[in-house]
């Protein structure tokens, strides 16, 4: 099959969603470029997320994510970029998939969102936890990669 031909194919479709949740979160990424040099950026949305959170997102939001503001303000700015860069390229796939689903959960749980009806129409929700997790699982030797 020619490479042309492999578009059409379910992993052509693959990697064009892997091109789409790319930009997705690359953008993402950028967009928290301040979190850099200013980690009270995420501190304050977490600490306005506490203020609405039932038990279980209160209690990861004061024992993990409010502790860990001055980490993850860099991690997450930076592991948004780099995974969205990897999914654009075509570089390791199912792992930087993976990855940016574990983020993705991890924002998910500590806003409360996960929680309520409203999650299921949400864009931010089932699209793209469904898009990375489909990436996790089949992401490998797809068309137009730089990684085989």
């Amino acid at each position: 099959m020619s490479m042309l031909g492999s578009v059409g194919s379910p992993a052509g479709a693959l990697r064009i969603l892997s091109v789409m949740m790319g930009v997705f979160l690359l953008f993402m990424g950028l967009d928290k470029i301040d979190w850099l040099m200013d980690a009270g950026i995420l501190t304050q949305r977490l600490q306005e997320w506490r203020g609405t959170a039932g038990p279980v997102a209160r209690w990861y939001l004061d024992t993990v994510a409010i502790p860990g503001a001055p980490v993850f303000a860099r991690v997450v700015m930076l592991g948004e970029v780099a995974a969205g860069a990897a999914l654009i390229l075509g570089m390791r796939v199912r792992l930087a998939a993976a990855l940016a689903l574990l983020m993705v959960l991890n924002f998910h749980v500590a806003s409360d969102l996960i929680v309520h009806y409203s999650y299921l129409t949400n864009p931010y929700g089932l699209p793209i936890l469904g898009g990375l997790l489909a990436l996790a699982l089949a992401g490998a030797r797809l068309p137009f990669s730089l990684s085989k």
